[in-house]
């Protein structure tokens, strides 16, 4: 058995800053537990293999269940596993959300921590952004946040002409605070290399720390719970079964595993546990629940009238956000239009060759649905129940009718004609009824699974405004399952965000006092 001042549960994106950044303290002895292994995908690097590196074996690569509201589809839902996580294979759009979706936060945690203003240092500290130095963007951080310039589509850059002539107002990036109009990605490249996460943070200087362990192919099964407090984490490891023992503990293992973990461990639903045939140690109700994720059509696809360059980014260029129904309205965002400079389309139908069409994809920012997770049975092995509810509420429905609508809007501008040959999907749609029918057959995940965590002042929470989970003294959950509502765009800057927070201002304050235990 091995006993370490801290361990940290999932090496992904989270998990490696924290496990970087509370290592810093040579006295703090801390281990990062990570079920993968390192990742040694050449192809990893390489921005246009986008998306084509989901399901690897460096991929969770979850299924939902079915889903009403997309016509009785099953989903993919691909996660990291290796040290990186989610970072080795999400779409590299770094945006840091508006900050109306932050002020959500502090409603849900009374907490300012959680506002933008309480975050824009933690957002500064983790960039190298190409526009840093202005005061908003970060210099020096350690991951790379670019926004491309003449690298830039010659379709994605007519697509910005059309909302511009529209209404949308031209903007500098998607990290200001200021969302509604167009600009291409910003995007974690540098010298044309993604850089994950665990290149960022997980440097050779920082590996060399003697007082951190890196533990990769070791897969904890659940907590081990002894008054009040977590004495050991269960765990496989190459050479089977294994013990390990922390004074403290902090889930890092995602919106999925982290409340799996806790329910395997007999934290969670009463009911749920029940039918897991896992005895029920503390009731969290709201373990797994919340879960929210983000929606795009895929998609408003065109035949090309000219081959269509392949894209020196990785396909999805500019995502273009605004109100719905108005393109020079401004304020917090409602709806996304995405160029795609590939055919991105859904399973359910059939794209064209790379080089003869292009696709808009298009959703909503802050969707409503709520869905759920619960764990199926006491082992990891055993299958993860995933159910989303995509569209189940009438304000989702009618946001993504508007997205559409918008997509096929800026789809036939004049700026769009040099390359537009003609629609080839959606076609026809002459009633509402048609129009959703599509967008069921259309709709794949954006990968931005939260919440089932969530953070806030209420007791129900399942972790408080500063992340500690409710009845266990000694474990804090610091991930994307802790948000308890969207941002507008992709959540990977916010968790990162949340992460440099707690390790700056949250875990050195609390860490020896009774607040931490």
């Amino acid at each position: 058995m091995s006993h370490y001042d801290l361990a940290i549960v999932g090496g992904g994106s989270a998990g490696a800053l924290l496990a970087a950044r509370l290592s810093e303290d040579e006295a703090r002895r801390v281990v990062l537990i990570e079920a993968g292994g390192e990742p040694d995908d050449p192809d990893i690097a390489k921005p246009a293999a986008w998306p084509a590196l989901q399901g690897r074996d460096y991929d969770w690569d979850y299924r939902t269940e079915p889903q009403p509201g997309t016509a009785g589809r099953i989903h993919h839902w691909a996660r990291g596993r290796a040290i990186g996580g989610s970072s080795l294979l999400h779409a590299m759009g770094h945006m840091r959300g508006h900050p109306a979706d932050f002020a959500d936060w502090v409603e849900a945690t009374g907490d300012q921590r959680w506002s933008w203003d309480g975050l824009l240092p933690a957002f500064m500290a983790i960039e190298d952004h190409s526009l840093g130095g202005d005061g908003i963007h970060g210099k020096g951080g350690p991951l790379p946040v670019w926004l491309p310039g003449e690298e830039v589509s010659p379709v994605a850059r007519a697509y910005i002409e059309a909302g511009a002539a529209l209404g949308l107002r031209r903007i500098r990036g998607h990290n200001t605070g200021e969302m509604v109009g167009v600009t291409p990605n910003s995007l974690t490249i540098r010298g044309g290399r993604r850089v994950t996460v665990a290149e960022a943070w997980l440097t050779p200087t920082v590996r060399a720390r003697k007082n951190l362990t890196i533990l990769t192919g070791c897969l904890v099964r659940r907590l081990k719970l002894e008054g009040g407090r977590v004495a050991a984490l269960e765990a496989v490891g190459p050479e089977g079964p294994v013990e390990i023992t922390a004074d403290e503990i902090i889930l890092s293992a995602g919106s999925i595993e982290s409340p799996a973990l806790l329910m395997r461990s007999g934290i969670g639903p009463e009911d749920v546990l029940a039918a897991a045939g896992v005895a029920c140690k503390i009731a969290a109700p709201d373990v797994g629940r919340n879960l929210r994720d983000h929606l795009l059509g895929a998609g408003n696809l065109y035949a090309a009238r000219q081959t269509v360059p392949a894209s020196r980014l990785q396909h999805s260029e500019s995502m273009a956000y605004m109100r719905a129904g108005d393109f020079s309205a401004t304020g917090r965002p409602e709806i996304v239009v995405g160029c795609g400079v590939a055919p991105i389309v859904s399973e359910r139908f059939t794209a064209p060759a790379a080089g003869t069409a292009y696709s808009f994809l298009f959703g909503v920012t802050n969707p409503t649905s709520r869905g759920s997770l619960k764990i199926t049975g006491p082992e990891p092995g055993d299958r993860v129940s995933i159910d989303p509810c995509y569209l189940q509420t009438e304000n989702d429905r009618r946001l993504v009718r508007a997205a559409l609508a918008a997509a096929r809007e800026i789809g036939k501008r004049p700026e769009l004609d040099n390359w537009r040959e003609r629609e080839l999907l959606p076609g026809s749609l002459e009633t509402t009824a048609d129009m959703d029918r599509f967008i069921a057959e259309a709709a794949i995940t954006h990968h931005h699974p939260s919440g089932t965590c969530r953070m806030g002042k209420d007791e129900a929470s399942v972790v408080d405004p500063a992340l500690k989970l409710r009845g266990v003294d000694n474990v804090h959950v610091v991930d994307g399952s802790v948000i308890p509502s969207l941002t507008a765009g992709p959540i990977h800057a916010a968790v990162l965000a949340i992460a440099e927070t707690f390790a700056r201002d949250i875990y050195p304050g609390d860490s020896r006092s009774e607040n931490f235990g």
